[in-house]
């Protein structure tokens, strides 16, 4: 079996030789390493180089990541065989040293796509902080549910080529949404290109996995705006993923989660409501069963943030982290009522 890893990269100088440095030290290293270089003005393509990896530079590409890896597929795939693999992983993120070597040893076992558990990378302030507890919180989910997952995150995902090829095929054929047209394994008209591309995966009856030790350190975003218009994509191309593919076998629960979603936001904004009702009329009084209510969340805050450590899970007993929840709680709000509206899409 072959192992080609992939790259998409846009002005990604300052990360690039980190992504490459963790693909040097694999336990089982990529038998190829091409860095998609797509519309840089940077260096990134000139470090690539340097640092020995082949460097694709796409044409015209005006489709973002998507479009970008189409391209380079489109070139990779006729040279490879049915049973050869393909790692996608992105330009700020850097894998673990094992995490190949478990992703090829799922892939043969029959799975149709192999995604990571990430971390985040050290900076961002207060921001980068609430991120890496809520990415430790991730991956203690993915933990205890065996590797179980409801998408192959973007950060990195090892696909056996004969399922990207089937992809392809089946976008062609109109058994799957056609994307560009063009048989393009990654959908060009959608904000998430990889919770399509795990819908589709699915759809063609594979399963995904996300093992416990294919771990990786990702960036966090360094500042509230940035998380908003990050999670607001997220959020907003996940909604719009589900009406896409419609009610099936595969999306009810996608679409339980999101109802469950819209129900938290609904709530969210009752409970701030009220609060804000009764402290404006004097009414707030102390009651044993929110009080309760309170202590089981602030046990939840406590315990799910224990992979980082025991400062952290201090730290989260004073419920401090609450500012992130209301925060994505309107950021969903927000991707609801712009994908009911058809408002404009934006990445």
């Amino acid at each position: 079996m072959a192992l080609v890893a992939v790259i998409p990269a846009h002005d990604e100088q300052d990360r690039i030789g980190i992504a490459l440095a963790g693909l040097r030290q694999q336990t089982v290293r990529p038998d190829r390493i091409v860095v998609v270089a797509d519309n840089c003005t940077d260096a990134t393509e000139e470090l690539a180089r340097s640092a020995g990896a082949e460097v694709f530079v796409t044409d015209g590409n005006r489709h973002k990541k998507a479009g970008a890896l189409n391209q380079a597929l489109a070139t990779l795939l006729p040279s490879l065989a049915d049973d050869d693999a393909v790692l996608v992983t992105d330009a700020d993120c850097a894998l673990d040293p094992e995490f190949l070597a478990v992703a090829l040893d799922h892939v043969a076992l029959g799975y149709g796509g192999v995604g990571g558990v990430f971390r985040g990378d050290e900076g961002g302030g207060f921001v980068g902080h609430l991120q890496r507890n809520e990415f430790a919180r991730y991956a203690r989910d993915v933990a205890r549910l065996k590797g179980r997952c409801l998408v192959l995150t973007g950060t990195a995902a090892v696909f056996p080529v004969r399922v990207l090829r089937e992809i392809s095929t089946a976008r062609l054929a109109g058994t799957l949404p056609a994307g560009d047209g063009a048989g393009g394994v990654y959908d060009t008209t959608v904000l998430t290109e990889d919770n399509e591309l795990t819908f589709a995966i699915k759809h063609l009856g594979h399963d995904v996995v996300s093992p416990a030790a294919c771990t990786l350190v990702t960036e966090v975003m360094p500042t509230w705006r940035d998380l908003w218009r990050q999670r607001l994509r997220w959020k907003r191309g996940a909604v719009e993923n589900c009406f896409q593919y419609g009610l099936t076998r595969v999306t009810w629960r996608y679409w339980g989660r999101q109802l469950l979603t819209f129900l938290g936001v609904l709530v969210t904004f009752v409970y701030l409501s009220t609060l804000a009702w009764a402290l404006g009329t004097g009414g707030l009084h102390l009651q044993p069963f929110w009080l309760a209510i309170t202590g089981v969340f602030v046990v939840e805050r406590v315990v799910t943030v224990r992979l980082r450590g025991w400062r952290q899970m201090l730290a989260a007993a004073s419920m401090y982290e609450l500012v992130l929840d209301f925060f994505l709680q309107a950021c969903h709000g927000k991707a609801y009522a712009d994908a009911l509206l058809r408002r404009r899409k934006t990445w």
